[in-house]
């Protein structure tokens, strides 16, 4: 494989070789053993591919920068195996990857089944909450509070082995992993295009899924024009674990209608053309200068991403006219903080220095929280300070160090 060739992911096969194949994506957190109970069904009448996350179940950790990245790996992992057409179901990010594919390479996908799955996961600012507590805390609050968010109390009563399972298949994922997973899904959002899936769909929820539940599944029904949605009652996110059989019938029932040839791929009717994306709109706003894209809106992404909704909305809300705001995101954003020479890690470093100088304590503690977005840990943010005791006096310091322990902790304590 070249350089260039996109990484391969720790995969499974059961099932005989000249079956049809069926592929099986795993949520964050979870192992290809999430499909367990599943297999012996499915492996009737489908050869089944399963794989693993980037360091999820002792798979190589080699972080992920995106979904798209993450079908990319997917495909030349089938690829490696002679697997060229495939039906494919997924669940939460393993769902997210099966919208991807659908979008980018239907002409590899027959069939799909989107298990608790969304176009849009919650919010950016939640999942960028995570990968901060993770890099503080490690695993352990989210190995702690799985078992709620997976698992009806039902079911988390009478299944205490099952339990344990999960938790201890969160507590061996790698860390850096697991945030570059949320940092995907973070910038994930297919809701735009979901009308241009032509792809047999089956969506599958949970009816208890406090995740992704029935409102984000008839969303995914409402987009996609061949989609039919499915609710498993006494099932909370992970449903396949929790409702098996009646998640195995549901797949097998939407499945059924591909048929194999001699060479075990798939055969089905050629799918039609995707439609080729709409264009973009040109946003409404102030003549840009002839030849230079116009910086707002690429600035106002970038400012979301690292500052978050919350406080981006708060600060456009505030600004009685818009003015000031528009020339912030314009400029400090849209031109300085998207250029290339510096990571954001450092912006950080740098920002943080220039307000611990100026004595800026408000905009400190946003920047704070930008930083520890930006990967900076809390031992890096003391060291920061440290240095700029130095060059810019230390009650300037003493006082930037209260304004960022007290950011910290609040942003780094796990939830109760």
């Amino acid at each position: 494989m070249s350089e260039t060739s996109p990484k391969t992911l720790q995969y499974r096969v059961d099932g005989q070789e000249e079956a049809p194949v069926l592929v099986l994506g795993p949520s964050l957190g979870t192992t290809w053993h999430m499909w367990d109970r599943q297999i012996p069904e499915l492996t009737r009448d489908w050869r089944v591919v399963r794989f693993d996350l980037p360091g999820h179940g002792g798979a190589p950790a080699e972080p992920l920068t995106s979904v798209a990245e993450l079908g990319d790996r997917l495909l030349a992992t089938l690829d490696s195996i002679g697997v060229q057409r495939f039906g494919y179901a997924g669940c939460s990010l393993g769902g997210a990857v099966g919208l991807d594919l659908a979008l980018r390479a239907p002409h590899r996908v027959a069939s799909l089944a989107l298990v608790a799955t969304s176009p849009r996961f919650g919010s950016a600012d939640e999942f960028r909450q995570r990968g901060v507590i993770v890099r503080a805390n490690g695993l352990e609050p989210m190995a702690r509070t799985a078992p709620e968010q997976w698992f009806t109390s039902v079911f988390s009563g009478a299944q205490p082995a099952i339990v344990d399972w999960a938790v201890q298949m969160v507590r061996t994922t790698d860390p850096a992993c697991y945030i570059a997973a949320c940092e995907a899904l973070a910038v994930f959002d297919v809701r735009e295009a979901l009308d241009r899936i032509a792809i047999p769909a089956l969506v599958l929820v949970g009816s208890e899924d406090q995740v992704t539940g029935p409102a984000e599944a008839r969303t995914l029904v409402a987009g996609i024009a061949d989609a039919r949605l499915a609710v498993v009652p006494g099932a909370s996110h992970l449903a396949p674990v929790e409702q098996p059989a009646a998640v195995t019938d549901l797949l097998i029932e939407h499945f059924a209608g591909t048929a194999p040839d001699t060479s075990g791929i798939l055969t089905v009717p050629p799918l039609p053309a995707a439609p080729a994306p709409p264009a973009e709109p040109v946003p409404d706003a102030e003549p840009a200068e002839a030849g230079r894209p116009d910086p707002y809106e690429k600035g106002l992404g970038l400012r979301r991403e690292v500052l978050g909704d919350a406080h981006v909305d708060q600060a456009l809300s505030g600004d009685a006219d818009g003015a000031f705001q528009d020339l912030v995101t314009r400029y400090a954003w849209g031109e300085v903080w998207s250029r290339d020479g510096l990571d954001r890690r450092t912006r950080s470093v740098v920002t943080l220095t220039a307000l611990i100088a100026g004595g800026h304590r408000e905009a400190l503690a946003d920047h704070t929280r930008a930083a520890l977005r930006n990967g900076l840990s809390a031992e890096e943010l003391r060291e920061i300070v440290l240095h700029a005791g130095v060059y810019c006096g230390f009650p300037a310091a003493e006082t930037a160090l209260r304004v960022i322990a007290r950011v910290v902790e609040e942003e780094t304590t796990p939830p109760a």
